[in-house]
């Protein structure tokens, strides 16, 4: 059976929407619905742990009272706003290799400000990555509102605008364009050969995806709780979190 290390990293910090990691969603905070998903697949899936990361003593409070105690404080050099992700989830994994005595095989990180997401998702997206040798990581995406070959612009040497993405011949409509994704931010699945590599972001050369068949965003702005706070108490999603 495979080795599993579920990270939750969830930083004091957050400029965009204050406290937001444990701001009250529907009746409990918002890191809850991660802890809740990520526990659920741990009963589900054999040799999983789950490891929280932050850097706030008042996060490690909340999360204690969903169950999920903490051994590790993010140190400050992975805690501002420059340090990149991946170098925190390596940090705590590593923590975690040590004090466990086991060299983990697929590291599933569950970002707290994209909880659209379900058990089901994450099951599947297992499969995915498992059934591909060669693949080092895999990330959740959703289907996108722009595409870069057809209606995203940026500005080019000359000062003046043209198409992100260019090819020999004219896209006249977003149904002939070449297909993208927008990363959603909910899930990560990385083999633990992933840390032995020199990529600093997710993106590589041998990545995944796994396509949400539902709505799934993260939260950035205060809008965005908000519309995702009366969806919830609306009934408004087609699937249960």
């Amino acid at each position: 059976m495979k080795n599993t290390l579920i990270t939750i990293c969830a930083r004091g910090g957050s400029k965009g929407i204050p406290g937001k990691n444990i701001k009250p969603l529907h009746g409990k905070p918002l890191i809850a619905f991660t802890i809740d998903v990520a526990r659920r697949f741990q009963q589900k899936v054999k040799n999983t742990e789950i490891a929280l990361s932050t850097d706030s003593k008042e996060i490690i409070s909340v999360a204690e009272q969903f169950g999920l105690t903490s051994e590790y404080i993010r140190p400050d050099r992975l805690s501002n706003d420059t340090a990149g992700k991946v170098d925190a989830i390596k940090d705590i994994l590593l923590f975690y290799e040590k004090k466990n005595e086991v060299k983990y095989d697929y590291v599933l990180d569950l970002d707290v400000t994209s909880p659209l997401r379900t058990l089901n998702d994450i099951i599947t997206a297992f499969s995915v990555i498992e059934n591909d040798s060669m693949a080092l990581n895999l990330f959740s995406v959703s289907e996108p509102s722009r595409n870069p070959y057809f209606n995203m612009v940026e500005q080019k040497e000359n000062g003046y605008y043209g198409k992100v993405k260019e090819l020999n011949g004219p896209i006249l409509s977003r149904q002939t364009a070449p297909k993208v994704y927008d990363m959603n931010a909910s899930f990560y699945i990385y083999r633990r050969t992933f840390f032995d590599t020199a990529y600093s972001g997710a993106i590589t050369d041998k990545s995944l995806i796994y396509l949400m068949p539902h709505i799934c965003f993260d939260l950035d702005h205060p809008l965005d709780f908000e519309f995702i706070s009366f969806l919830i108490a609306n009934n408004k999603l087609d699937f249960q979190l």
